[in-house]
């Protein structure tokens, strides 16, 4: 679109110095915030709210997994400003981000932050929210529908089931710098005796150690999925077991974005296709997989 922006990755606000706004003119009232799920992609899947919030922005601050056919929903006079942030990318610091949301709601624009999924699932809304109310600025969240969700929904699978899985856990693959991360090895003893499933984010970089962590605790035999693109025409898939899940996604060439499904309703994926998921039976490669409407 032609009324996109890309801030400078590292560099003082433009403008700050002079007391303005980076993303236009002087406004005498304060503006708004709004946190906006985005979804996995499809914009078919965005809320009535959300949809209503993005058409009624005047600034839109834009993450990298946000798809374009959702970004159009916004008006033609919008300032659509993108502040990518995706794993093993070159990314707008989070400190950037939170000084442009704050800067542009004191000189009166009504501000949505657009994230892909769901803002307080690994979307560091938590973080933004405390950095607005600190400034003094009050702060609406609308969720999204998270890709683990939608991922295993649009293949036909629920992430629980009476006979399957009494649970679900949504987790983290990528530990914050100087954070341990997960206890892979807890959460595997965890799941197996509380029948869990789990629901991985950012986790294909740190696959193979997510897998040796987890097979002391769950059975090389677990199935696992690994769904790529959530919801979008490319979205593609791949049935394994967590025995082999390091090498499936190196063999498929997985990448990000991709969530990683473990646990007994995976066999449900397996079924609907007339696939055994085995560790001697394995799918030859991802399964195309097409919107769902």
């Amino acid at each position: 679109m032609n009324r996109t922006t890309t801030p400078p990755r590292d560099a003082a606000a433009p403008g700050a110095a002079r007391g303005k706004s980076p993303l236009g003119g002087a406004h005498a009232v304060r503006g708004s915030c709004t946190l906006v799920g985005a979804g996995p992609g499809d914009p078919e899947l965005l809320t009535l709210k959300a949809l209503k919030a993005i058409q009624a922005a005047t600034v839109l601050l834009v993450d990298d997994l946000v798809s374009d056919e959702v970004v159009a929903h916004a008006a033609p006079t919008a300032r659509i400003v993108h502040v990518g942030k995706r794993g093993g990318c070159k990314s707008t610091p989070q400190a950037f981000i939170e000084k442009l949301m704050v800067m542009a709601v004191n000189e009166g624009e009504n501000v949505v932050r657009l994230k892909g999924g769901d803002p307080f699932i690994f979307g560091r809304g938590g973080e933004e929210v405390e950095h607005l109310r600190a400034a003094g600025i009050h702060v609406t969240v609308i969720n999204g529908i998270t890709a683990g969700l939608a991922g295993m929904t649009l293949l036909g699978t629920p992430l629980t089931h009476r006979e399957h899985a009494h649970g679900v856990i949504f987790v983290t693959g990528h530990a914050k710098p100087g954070d341990t991360g997960t206890d892979w090895r807890q959460l595997a003893t965890t799941a197996r005796e509380a029948r869990l499933t789990l629901v991985i984010y950012m986790g294909v970089s740190s696959a193979q150690h997510i897998q040796d962590e987890l097979l002391t605790g769950l059975p090389a035999s677990t199935p696992v999925v690994v769904i790529q693109h959530v919801s979008l025409p490319c979205q593609r898939h791949a049935l394994t077991t967590l025995g082999e899940l390091h090498a499936t996604i190196e063999r498929e060439q997985l990448a990000s974005p991709s969530v990683i499904v473990i646990g007994d309703v995976v066999s449900g994926v397996a079924a609907a296709q007339g696939t055994e998921v085995d560790a001697g039976l394995l799918p030859a490669a991802p399964q195309p997989m097409r919107h769902v409407r």
